[in-house]
């Protein structure tokens, strides 16, 4: 089963193939992705990669967190679930705005 890592503190310049060459030294990727921001397309510094097996993934994490790569020290983590966007309220009582009704 495969198995999603957050990869931090990526040096800007970082490309999901770079992460991906990085990653496929220690077992099988799956994807390698890079996020950037939507409006600059710059890089956040952050990424996921998805290794093939439960194994290779915490071989990854042993073996990759704290290490230099392309010249900063990067972390590595198991990904956590993502969170679910609350709906906008307008509520006086938190100091919200009402939409205006015309």
């Amino acid at each position: 089963m495969a198995k999603k890592l957050y990869v931090g503190n990526l040096n800007y310049s970082v490309t999901g193939d770079s992460l991906r060459e990085l990653f496929a030294t220690i077992g099988e990727v799956v994807s390698a992705t890079v996020i950037s921001d939507r409006m600059t397309n710059v890089s956040k510094g952050f990424g996921f990669v998805e290794m093939a097996t439960d194994e290779a993934a915490q071989d990854a994490i042993n073996r990759l967190n704290g290490q230099e790569f392309e010249g900063r020290q990067i972390t590595v983590a198991e990904a956590r679930p993502p969170r679910e966007r609350q709906e906008r309220r307008y509520d006086d009582r938190r100091g919200g705005r009402r939409p205006r009704r015309y």
